[in-house]
């Protein structure tokens, strides 16, 4: 089975424009992300995949791989559905730009999944972590996600699920960590399929998959890294660091 990684990276982002070329300890964002993605020693090979000719020089001047995208793009998913569609591979990770701390660890657990005796139901797969902070758990800039019996995902969504009706019903709240494991081929049925309702309105990719019918596995991890969202994220990276 080959297992390549992905790393999506938009120079324009919403929040934090120019965020993956910001100082991270005397490294970009970006270039941390790929470095520690490639330091795993779990994937064939890792690529950044990109809009911006400023984080493909960033990356290739610094001896990494990376490519341009031929077309704009709304989401990762899209922007790595396009670069692997003529590449020979079973197993496409995507690591996200803004995640400079990824580990080993959670990645080999993501990608253990398609080894156990329901992986064949598995379309994709994906990282949670539980979340105890309800300052946290309210803020929108915190995907969370729920989940069936056997860790499939039901729901995603920027407010709090379950809504705590009841507060003694012991419900426990994931934040959605945004490190996917996709199969080649439900990756370039996302590509294919228009956006929906869910997708459009809580701007959360994951929900596209769901709309379509598509089974996403949810791995749970105590992973606790920083993914950089605002400057204040960057602030709590360089504390980190």
């Amino acid at each position: 089975m080959k297992i390549i990684a992905m790393i999506p990276a938009r120079y324009g982002a919403t929040r934090f424009p120019g965020k993956l070329m910001a100082d991270l300890g005397g490294k970009t964002v970006i270039r941390r992300t790929y470095e520690a993605t490639v330091a795993t020693n779990l994937f064939a090979e890792v690529y950044v995949v990109t809009d911006s000719e400023i984080i493909f020089n960033e990356i290739v001047n610094n001896g990494g791989k990376a490519i341009i995208s031929k077309t704009p793009h709304e989401c990762g998913s899209d922007r790595i559905a396009e670069a692997v569609a003529d590449m020979d591979v079973d197993i496409v990770v995507n690591v996200q730009g803004d995640e400079p701390f990824t580990k080993k660890e959670p990645l080999e657990k993501l990608l253990a999944v398609f080894n156990e005796k329901d992986a064949d139901q598995i379309d994709l797969a994906t990282l949670m972590q539980e979340m105890d902070n309800w300052k946290d758990i309210t803020d929108p800039n915190y995907v969370k996600v729920i989940v069936d019996h056997k860790n499939f995902a039901l729901y995603f969504s920027r407010s709090p699920i379950p809504y705590p009706r009841d507060k003694e019903a012991g419900a426990r709240y994931f934040e959605h960590i945004g490190i996917y494991a996709f199969r080649k081929q439900a990756l370039m049925d996302f590509y294919k399929l228009p956006m929906r309702t869910l997708e459009a309105t809580e701007k959360i990719e994951c929900t596209r998959y769901l709309e379509y019918g598509k089974k996403i596995k949810m791995v749970e991890t105590d992973y606790m890294g920083i993914e950089i969202d605002t400057p204040e994220d960057l602030a709590k990276a360089q504390q980190y660091l």
